[in-house]
């Protein structure tokens, strides 16, 4: 029996603040996390843990309200099967959201970011004992799908600016010594999600757009310490221009992706 009635086109996981995307989605199929065999379910603060189907602009949308992570105690594969599940209920278009620190120059606390690359430096790789060959990983963050975004948010009167995201395991953040380390081998962003996802979704046919909301500045490069909950309040401020953005850059995803090779 299928999970839900429609069969969803575009795939949107949310990262810790954005989740009040979920709530834009119309005539909205709701189910927990905890509902789905092999999911797992998120415990980090600001995830809720529940998958959403419905429609956007009349479009058939799925978005994962939240995600699950390695530093919960989740393998690879398990924090991944989020992407598998997407697919399988139809979805070939995958928006990847995050909440990110900023390194590169310019990548400020509110900002919003297309990911054109990222460093896995979790120390695993979600394809390990899944092995079906060597996936490439040239174009992991789709060219095509980066132009789009940029277009939309110029009618938006945004500015995007693209960079390299850094995925590191956590819990803790990083130290400047860390930072100052990640700079030097050219990551823009950093956090704590998203590139198995990444991987998993290449592997599998899937085109990959990332967008990465800059929360704070990583760890000294700016003033104080680190919060969780500044997190959580700059991703919440981001919301209006977040939603917009999605709004805009879905539709042409859809009629996109026919034409990529």
């Amino acid at each position: 029996m299928p999970l839900f009635r429609i069969a969803p086109q575009v795939g949107v996981i949310l990262g810790s603040g954005l989740g009040a995307f979920a709530d834009e989605v119309a005539d909205a199929e709701v189910v927990p996390y905890s509902e789905i065999p092999g999911f797992p379910v998120s415990t980090a603060v600001g995830h809720a843990g529940k998958l959403v189907a419905g429609t956007l602009n009349g479009l058939p949308v799925a978005v994962m309200g939240g995600r699950a992570h390695l530093y919960e105690g989740y393998t690879a594969q398990q924090i991944t099967q989020g992407v598998r599940t997407l697919y399988e209920i139809g979805v070939r278009s995958l928006i990847l959201t995050n909440a990110s620190g900023g390194i590169g120059d310019g990548m400020e606390p509110g900002d919003l970011v297309l990911i054109s690359d990222h460093i896995n430096l979790q120390g695993t790789n979600p394809l390990v004992g899944q092995y079906s060959g060597f996936p490439d990983m040239t174009e992991v963050y789709n060219r095509r799908y980066r132009a789009i975004a940029q277009a939309e948010a110029a009618k938006l009167g945004l500015t995007l600016r693209e960079g390299v995201y850094a995925g590191l395991l956590g819990p803790s953040y990083e130290t400047p010594a860390e930072i100052r380390y990640l700079a030097r081998i050219g990551a823009d962003l950093v956090g704590m999600s998203t590139v198995a996802e990444a991987i998993v979704a290449n592997s599998i046919g899937m085109k990959v757009l990332g967008i990465s909301c800059v929360t704070n500045k990583a760890a000294g490069l700016g003033a104080g310490k680190l919060h969780h909950e500044e997190v959580l309040e700059i991703g919440r401020r981001s919301r209006e221009t977040f939603i917009a953005l999605l709004r805009a850059v879905i539709p042409q995803l859809v009629a996109t992706h026919e034409s990529i090779d």
